[in-house]
């Protein structure tokens, strides 16, 4: 039993979907550093801190 060759279409279908899943990772890192670091600084403010003042 052999394996056809894959199609040109598919092979740039995983080029496509390998770019997007990079820049989404990518996005996902950054929102996550962001968080960390703006909770270690201490910026981290409950929202329901305004309202008791």
């Amino acid at each position: 039993m052999s394996f056809r060759d894959e199609h040109e279409l598919h092979k740039r279908r995983f080029g496509r979907n390998l770019g997007v899943g990079l820049v989404l990772a990518a996005f996902i890192v950054i929102v996550f550093g962001l968080t960390v670091v703006k909770v270690t600084r201490g910026d981290y403010e409950p929202a329901n801190a305004v309202m008791q003042n």
